[in-house]
């Protein structure tokens, strides 16, 4: 061993980003395996390579015995008195050996290269699991390697990272070579190296984005809420201001909308409404069901279960259908947002609930069982969800009828039915109305004359 060694190891590590140290402790474990053949059982044995003039030392552990019977694993307690006078019977004593191995032969250098390899292997995969183990919650940018399973393999650096199908935005498409952001979900050690997660349908992704473009935010003025998504389609945001002068929703649209625009294209045309932030949750709940009108907001905090505040929304009746949104979505937004339960009603249906409600006639009943799609458990659902007659539902409409919890996918079916029905009811007493008006008035015998 001499400088040459130490030179060489210095280079490694600078080429690789490993601790030489790291090299040293697995280039002493290398020739320690190596000279098994040699020395005997390693497990005794220590080397150690001198990190200035590079020369190799080996220790080997023997125990105190009152008689020698393998030199090799035990001392004397005389000469162990000789070396240490505080040596006592059955302690352990670590002794330099007289003359390192000089000769490892082909095998042994082969098993010592092997170790070595291994050494560096696991010091790299370390080295990249201890840079990237503090970036959860952060965005990476990173090249597309490869596609496997639709998942898609970017290369982040000297790392490998994992972006899977379920975290990708719906209707994207990847090439090698192309440039993406992401969220990073997890980072994990695994017998492979370490495992790095991506996702780009994270609320945290959103949060983050708007947090690298937005310069308020990033400055701490303009504060990021709350966010939800529902990925390539739609978002909303809870802003506030730390400044009275400062309005958060215009510092993160930008002028002419050019800031929310560039993370808009980011997300792939994802639609997102910027909510104002309040303290009262009844003002945040009417202002994260925008862009609809609310006519006031109701908070039950113990009615969601679980622990889960509710609210109860009650809107004009022109504004149901955007308070609910498409299928639901601004709703469901909504509520992700606020974190509560979110029960909207119009005006009218609040109205209707408040006056007498009649039981439904034997009819109705009838009329409702029916209708194609209708069993007789949601007979029962719809006369206690108010809706007891074909003309009970048209008049409430398609969106109070979708919230009936056992109707499915048979709310249009229904519908379609309930306003088939009532139409031709209304058809049949009209006609019988004019067939009373036809029918001639039968002359009296005295007429009287004017």
């Amino acid at each position: 061993m001499n400088r040459e060694l130490i030179s060489v190891i210095e280079q490694i590590g600078r080429e690789k980003g490993i601790d030489k140290e790291i090299l040293f402790e697995a280039l002493e474990s290398a020739l320690l395996s190596a000279s098994r053949k040699t020395l005997g059982a390693a497990e005794s044995l220590r080397m150690h390579i001198d990190r200035k003039s590079g020369d190799l030392r080996v220790y080997g552990r023997k125990r105190v015995v009152a008689e020698v019977s393998d030199d090799k694993q035990e001392i004397s307690l005389t000469d162990a008195k000789a070396l240490n006078a505080d040596a006592e019977l059955d302690d352990e004593l670590e002794l330099e050996q007289e003359r390192p191995p000089q000769d490892f032969g082909r095998i042994a250098a082969q098993t010592a290269k092997q170790v070595i390899l291994q050494k560096v292997r696991d010091a790299e995969r370390e080295g990249i699991y201890s840079e990237f183990a503090g970036k959860e919650g952060q965005i990476l940018r990173g090249i597309v390697h490869r596609i496997e399973k639709r998942n898609v393999i970017l290369e982040i650096g000297k790392a490998e990272a994992i972006l899977p199908e379920r975290e990708q935005i719906l209707g994207e498409r990847y090439n090698p070579g192309d440039r993406i952001r992401a969220f990073v979900l997890e980072v994990r050690r695994t017998a492979k190296g370490p495992q790095i997660s991506l996702s780009r349908t994270h609320p945290g992704y959103l949060a983050r984005l708007f947090q690298t473009e937005i310069p308020e935010i990033q400055e701490g003025i303009v504060l990021v809420k709350a966010t939800a998504r529902e990925a390539g389609e739609r978002a909303k945001v809870a802003v506030a201001s730390t400044k009275r002068d400062v309005d958060p929703i215009g510092a993160c649209v930008g002028l002419r909308g050019t800031r929310i625009q560039v993370i808009s294209r980011e997300l792939r045309g994802e639609k997102i409404d910027i909510i104002e932030w309040s303290h009262d949750p009844a003002t945040f709940v009417a202002r994260a069901l925008s862009p609809a009108k609310v006519s006031s907001v109701v908070i039950n905090e113990a009615a969601g279960g679980e622990g889960q505040p509710s609210a109860l929304v009650i809107v004009p009746d022109n504004q149901l259908s955007l308070a609910i949104g498409k299928k639901g979505q601004n709703a469901r937004l909504a509520a992700k947002l606020t974190g509560m339960r979110i029960d909207i009603k119009s005006e009218s249906e609040v109205e209707a609930e408040r006056s007498p409600v009649e039981a439904p006639t034997v009819e109705d009943r009838a009329a409702l069982a029916m209708m194609p799609g209708v069993d007789p458990e949601l007979v029962d659902a719809l006369v206690a969800a108010g809706l007891g007659s074909p003309a009970a539902i048209v008049k409430a409409g398609r969106e109070k009828l979708g919230l009936v919890a056992t109707i499915g996918d048979r709310t249009d079916t229904i519908y379609l039915a309930a306003e088939k029905f009532t139409a031709a009811h209304r058809a049949s007493i009209d006609t019988k109305a004019g067939d009373d008006v036809s029918q001639p008035e039968t002359p009296t015998e005295n007429p009287t004359r004017v």
